[in-house]
């Protein structure tokens, strides 16, 4: 890392905005540069990771959480000259099963876009810790996210190939973050990813579920903080 920090680039997750990373913000260092991205509309990761590409600056950290890291690797690898480090938090290699595609798709092709209301409450409860799935609040956070995305993302995003996302040529400094009560994506998941990219380093967060950014901000923050202190 130089001296003087690169800007910050933010990739959500899963029918996920950039509204996901307000808390999160808040305990970063108040001279830091963020630059959000959505996930856009491509038809593949790496249209996704293109079109993010376009509009960051010509040097940044890039952080993805958990679809957003797939694309997120896509960026890393395809712009090895840009990317100054990269954090992935609770991601993964795996692509769905084949069982989890057509659960996707079931879910997809029993809606409309008139019918869509957003991720239901019971699957936005499954991603959270379970001292949390009873928060009502925060269940409503993160199905108001969904619900202005729309029937249209949710399509998108599905349907994307999870599949031949690179790792091993991934050249800058990689942090993995992790949860051990992530009931999304495993701690076997998250060992196997931080082992496919050299030298990367795995870090756990305790006391939430997969939405880390949002169960847990403070400590998610602080881990990266000190992380790229480290790197200077």
């Amino acid at each position: 890392m130089h001296s003087a920090s690169p800007p910050v680039a933010l990739i959500p997750g899963f029918m996920l905005d950039a509204t996901l990373w307000n808390d999160f913000k808040n305990y970063l260092p108040e001279d830091w540069s963020i630059a959000d991205a959505s996930l856009g509309d491509g038809p593949t990761i790496r249209d996704m990771a293109h079109q993010i590409a376009e509009n960051l600056p010509q040097r940044f950290v890039l952080i993805g959480f958990s679809l957003g890291g797939y694309i997120a690797r896509q960026l890393a690898a395809d712009y090895p000259e840009r990317v100054e480090a990269l954090i992935l938090v609770a991601s993964s290699l795996r692509e769905d099963t084949a069982q989890q595609k057509k659960t996707k798709m079931q879910a997809v092709e029993a809606l409309t876009p008139e019918r869509f209301r957003g991720l239901s409450n019971s699957t936005i409860a499954h991603s959270l810790h379970p001292e949390n799935a009873a928060d009502k609040a925060l269940v409503a956070y993160i199905k108001e996210m969904s619900r202005r995305l729309g029937y249209r993302a949710l399509a998108t995003q599905s349907a994307l190939d999870r599949s031949q996302v690179p790792a091993s040529t991934i050249a800058c400094p990689t942090l993995v973050i992790a949860s051990p009560n992530d009931a999304l994506r495993s701690l076997e998941e998250a060992e196997e990813l931080a082992a496919a990219i050299p030298n990367a380093e795995l870090r756990l967060i305790e006391d939430c579920g997969h939405m880390i950014p949002l169960e847990q901000p403070q400590a998610l923050a602080e881990s990266i903080v000190c992380w790229l202190e480290q790197l200077r």
